[in-house]
């Protein structure tokens, strides 16, 4: 069985992000939707928010998982049984930045491949952080995030 984990830390989950599980989930056996617990980063959503809206999101496809995790992503892929980490490439930037942490992964863990997707050119523009500052100001985010996440985005934004 060949399982994947698709890591982020989905401070919201985007239609980009769906995207690229959605697409993971036809090619792998499973695919583990993995949510970093990252103590360096404040956000919006707490982790079990985070976890319920990746989980609302991804009913529909059989095949995925979401869990939570902290420490080192190629720990939690071994520990899991992954033989890669699935990740989104939008664009030069996001390249660079993966490139590194691939490199270091497979310094850790060899046997765990870094499997990269091109996200759909729809999508190509969203990041978290532009949802949410869409969201801040009380834009429509309903063609950038499932109905679950817009909902919460709303409750969050009107509190």
């Amino acid at each position: 069985m060949k399982n994947v984990i698709c890591p982020g830390s989905f401070d919201p989950l985007t239609n980009g992000h769906l995207d690229i599980i959605t697409r993971a989930s036809q090619i792998f056996d499973k695919v583990i939707v993995a949510v970093l617990h990252n103590p360096n980063k404040k956000p919006l959503f707490s982790m079990d928010e985070r976890v319920e809206m990746i989980r609302e999101s991804t009913k529909h496809l059989n095949n995925v998982e979401v869990e939570s995790y902290s420490g080192l992503l190629v720990d939690y892929a071994r520990q899991r049984g992954a033989c890669a980490i699935v990740r989104g490439l939008r664009a030069i930037s996001d390249f660079e930045f993966e490139l590194m942490h691939a490199s270091v992964n497979r310094k850790l863990a060899p046997e765990v491949e870094t499997v990269y997707m091109m996200t759909s050119n729809e999508f190509s523009f969203l990041s978290s952080s532009v949802v949410k500052e869409v969201a801040a100001f009380h834009g429509e985010v309903s063609c950038m995030v499932p109905s679950a996440v817009a909902e919460k985005l709303k409750e969050k934004f009107n509190s």
